[in-house]
């Protein structure tokens, strides 16, 4: 299992120079070598080889697709199958932080503890959030689509 809990970028958000998506990494504190620039785009995804039965991308819009008018899952998510990952979970808007915290740990913690699949946990975990009206922010209740609906679970199998 792989879990990356950062900022994802939708092509084109970051400059006009990265014309695809990625993943905001801890920037070096001095640019030496280009390709060490703090982001991990999907192009450099595609060439890493990954041996991961399962990507939980807890960051934003990790399910938008490649740039424009692209289709979705065809960015970071796309990358990440290609890497070797068997299945992931990507959202498809911007995220409330511990509203993904909570929701990807207690998938994991289901899958390890239930035995269920990867699916079962997220729709657990989900329907734990939408039972749940407290709030984790001040924004709005767990149970609101806008805190749970992002994630959705991809097999490349």
């Amino acid at each position: 299992m792989l879990a990356i809990a950062t900022h994802g970028l939708v092509a084109g958000e970051l400059s006009a120079d990265v014309d695809e998506p990625a993943l905001a990494l801890t920037p070096p504190a001095r640019v030496v070598d280009p390709d060490d620039d703090g982001l991990l785009t999907s192009s450099e995804i595609a060439n890493l080889r990954l041996s991961a039965r399962w990507v939980i991308l807890s960051a934003c819009n990790t399910a938008a697709g490649s740039g424009g008018n692209s289709p979705a899952l065809s960015g970071l998510a796309a990358s990440f199958l290609f890497a070797g990952a068997q299945s992931l979970l990507v959202s498809h808007w911007p995220v409330q932080d511990e509203a993904a915290a909570r929701l990807t740990t207690q998938a994991v913690r289901l899958q390890r503890k239930n035995g269920v699949s990867s699916a079962e946990a997220l729709r657990l975990s989900m329907q734990a959030m939408f039972d749940d009206k407290g709030r984790d922010d001040r924004a709005v209740s767990n149970a609101h689509p806008s805190v749970w609906a992002p994630f959705m679970l991809v097999s490349g199998e």
